[in-house]
């Protein structure tokens, strides 16, 4: 007997450590097999056209356990394809699908397997008055109605969410107003292109000019296989600044695009003219029919999309006052919440431990079993707001936001050099701004040419404030903790000797000199004297009065330039210092201003572009947010 035990706990150990052996993925993808099966179908929409769809199954699915359904609709691909090819996790979390949902992925019309043409942003139609009248509203309404009518073993219930354009198409999903639909999570959504991805307050993001093929060039047929690799441009260097040089003036890029149907549509509307208006989706998010619970996410320092998730809540609250809305906002890049990393960076700043499988296990999670699975009567012990402050580098839970008690403050921009908070100075700060030699907006040439710019958000900006063409601003060290908590505007006052003009205006953390490294901190890294970004944004100068009808400067008229950074939950900590920086190039993220007005920058001629003297005056502001 003796024998017998201790060959079964040898087995028992052997069998225990080649579990252990087992990574993570081999894990995730064995539990795929083991519990799922994979259906494939071409829903028919209300216009005959087909969308290709996946579908993964719990095996143990019937007429006593049935599944709710969670919906992914994306222009990314599906993959992989055919009904015996599995992946190896199934949306991007493995909390999700170990609770086992009915998980449905989408091609969305003109993309990769389905039918149809392909539009950015789908304008969506209130108003639908024939089967030809079709959004993305009306395809998410058709593959609802379509799925619990037809998937076994579902119990009707639908929860839909995506990351970044699937965050778009939640959203706007969002709108079809069936029944089924209990619960959207629009993750990273674009709200609008003017002001989110391709352009920031109508900036162009020149950063993105490696994106064109894959978002302007239409598939010939349904296909599992990339059709626009031929499109990209071929570069034969790893220096991404100088070759984004050669490709200012922004009709050198166009060079490379000349068969690119986004491209055009670019240059065709410099202006938010009604193009783009129609492409924004906030306008519609009022009275929303069978609304459902909305959870909306985002990353402090996602480089894409911040603009979408911060204005999407905030539109949804102002306008739908009973409805179920929450917003997470953590400490991520651009759907950094899906992939979990272990010690958990933003470019070489270290925010915690695990910080991706709390949000997916604590928070995600939870919403969607509540409304999918359990009472969904909204009591789902989250919180209205749950952010991240990027300071403190804790999570912190609000019942309301932005947050009702917040003090407002106002920063001086001194011209000593001084953020001011009591009367503002006299005087101004100048600089020479020289479109031929650019601020760049990092040090770092590998991400310079990657697909989108995604670091910068949290870099070292001591390479930046030690050129003459970045005017710096800042506090005494700090005496105790300040919680900058919600909006921040720039109020500008500024002349110039050109007739256009740039700003980008940066909110930065400036750490002790003896600030010691993390345990975690790269080697080639010293967070002594750090000058960590916080915050920052583009202004166009045109656009000051209005975004649809642009207007030159007056050469050395004192003017008002006012635009939003965005949000911040950020603690700057007693023995730092607040710090201001403004500058006009920041390249290559944004395009060159000329400097000199012409009516459209994307057909500007080198010519054009001359050097400029920028003053900003003792009474500008930035205008934030403090949380007692």
């Amino acid at each position: 007997m003796k024998k017998l035990l201790l060959l079964l706990a040898l087995c028992s150990f052997s069998f225990y450590n080649q579990a252990q052996k087992l990574t993570v993925a081999q894990l995730d993808s064995a539990f795929v097999r083991e519990n799922y099966v994979k259906t494939q179908y071409e829903i028919e929409m209300r216009d005959g056209v087909k969308l290709f769809t996946n579908v993964y199954t719990p095996k143990d699915a019937s007429a006593n356990k049935k599944y709710p359904i969670i919906l992914k609709r994306t222009c990314y691909s599906v993959a992989p394809y055919g009904k015996d090819q599995l992946p190896n996790l199934i949306s991007n979390s493995r909390y999700l699908m170990r609770e086992k949902f009915i998980f449905v992925e989408q091609d969305v019309r003109g993309r990769w397997m389905s039918e149809g043409n392909f539009t950015n942003m789908t304008p969506h139609i209130s108003n639908k008055n024939s089967n030809k009248d079709i959004d993305e509203a009306s395809d998410t309404y058709d593959t609802i109605d379509w799925l619990v009518k037809n998937l076994p073993n579902n119990n009707g219930n639908v929860g839909q969410f995506g990351t970044s354009y699937p965050g778009f198409y939640t959203i706007a999903g969002a709108l079809c107003g069936h029944p089924a639909l209990k619960a959207a999570s629009p993750q990273a959504p674009i709200a609008d292109f003017f002001f989110d991805d391709f352009h920031h307050n109508g900036a162009f993001t020149m950063g993105y000019g490696l994106t064109f093929p894959v978002f302007g060039v239409q598939h010939p047929k349904p296909t599992t296989n990339s059709w626009y690799d031929e499109q990209f441009p071929k570069i034969k260097t790893f220096d991404g600044f100088e070759w984004y040089k050669t490709m200012s003036p922004l009709k050198n890029l166009g060079e490379n695009y000349a068969n690119n149907f986004f491209w055009q549509e670019h240059v065709e509307h410099p202006n938010y003219d009604e193009f783009w208006q129609k492409r924004n989706i906030l306008p519609h998010l009022k009275n929303i029919k069978h609304a459902p619970a909305f959870m909306v996410v985002g990353g402090w320092f996602d480089a894409e999309d911040l603009y979408g998730p911060l204005s999407i809540y905030k539109t949804l609250e102002k306008n739908n006052p009973n409805i179920y809305n929450s917003i997470v906002m953590g400490p991520f890049g651009h759907g950094d919440w899906s992939r979990e990393r272990g010690h958990h960076f933003h470019s070489n700043i270290y925010f915690g431990d695990s910080i991706a499988t709390h949000y997916q296990k604590n928070i995600e999670l939870k919403f969607f079993k509540h409304f999918l699975k359990e009472a969904g009567d909204g009591n789902s012990k989250l919180a209205e707001a749950t952010l991240f402050d990027t300071g403190k580098k804790e999570w912190k839970e609000f019942a309301e936001y932005p947050v009702k008690t917040a003090q407002k403050i106002d920063f001086y921009l001194n011209p000593n050099g001084k953020i001011a908070t009591g009367t503002p100075a006299k005087g101004f700060a100048e600089f020479v701004s020289d479109p031929s030699k650019p601020v760049p907006y990092t040090e770092d040439p590998k991400q310079i040419l990657g697909f989108s710019p995604r670091n910068y958000m949290s870099e070292d900006q001591r390479f930046a404030g030690r050129r003459t063409d970045v005017l710096t601003f800042e506090t005494d060290v700090l005496t105790e903790d300040i919680t900058l908590g919600g909006e921040i505007m720039a109020k500008l006052k500024i002349s110039t000797t050109g007739s256009d003009a740039d700003w980008f205006v940066k909110l930065v953390d400036v750490y002790p000199g003896d600030e010691k490294n993390s345990p975690y901190t790269p080697a080639h890294i010293t967070l002594g004297g750090y000058q960590q970004m916080v915050r920052s944004e583009i202004m166009r100068s045109r656009f000051r009065n209005s975004f649809s009808k642009p207007e030159p400067l007056i050469a050395n008229k004192v003017t008002d330039i006012n635009f939003r950074l965005q949000d911040v939950l950020h603690t700057f900590k007693k023995g730092h210092k607040i710090m201001i920086q403004v500058q006009s190039t920041v390249f290559p993220l944004f395009d060159i201003n000329p400097q000199k007005y012409v009516e459209n920058i994307y057909k500007a001629k080198e010519s054009d572009f001359q050097k400029a003297t920028h003053r900003v005056y003792g009474d500008s502001k930035i205008s934030v947010e403090v949380l007692k």
